[in-house]
């Protein structure tokens, strides 16, 4: 029994101790800055952005020449027609919010969906250099705060290789 219980923990030791973890770090935004692709989808999403705003300006003005017409009216007017034209001039400054939040939410939303074949293609070379490397875990630079960072263990340079892309030199 002895016997058994003691192969059994040389065994369990070995397995453990062959079994190693090789960590990776990548700075995702870096490498997504670097693509020739990421121009396009700015400019893209500027444009979609600046026609969102056309709409917007139009809305801003028609409401500015209500209040305008209003408060250059107000003393002729009666009192009826003053609460209609407060809750018109009300509603709109309600519509003109939601209309804002709501194209926040659109551009973020068009940024996402042109970003997507970005990010799949980064993923892609990725995996890639992940099963070349032998690595269990990749760690991205943004957002985690590492004490220490060995450079021999970042995939940054690899991935951008991966993908064609030359990375820029650094000026002294």
């Amino acid at each position: 029994m002895k016997s058994k219980i003691s192969i059994l923990f040389i065994t369990l030791y070995s397995v453990l101790a062959f079994s190693q973890t090789k960590t990776g770090t990548i700075d995702n935004d870096y490498i997504i800055n670097l693509m020739p692709e990421a121009k396009i989808v700015i400019k893209n999403t500027q444009d979609y952005g600046a026609r969102l705003d056309s709409s917007f300006s139009i809305k801003m003005k028609e409401y500015q020449d209500k209040v305008d017409d209003f408060t250059k009216n107000e003393k002729e007017l009666g009192e009826l027609m003053k609460k209609t034209l407060i809750n018109e001039i009300t509603t709109m400054e309600q519509d003109i919010k939601k209309y804002q939040e709501n194209g926040n939410k659109l551009m973020q939303f068009k940024q996402n969906e042109l970003m997507r074949p970005l990010y799949k293609k980064l993923n892609d070379a990725i995996a890639i250099v992940v099963k070349e490397g032998g690595y269990t875990h990749i760690l991205t630079r943004q957002g985690n705060e590492f004490a220490y960072l060995d450079e021999k263990y970042d995939i940054t340079k690899l991935v951008l290789a991966k993908l064609g892309i030359q990375e820029p030199e650094v000026k002294e």
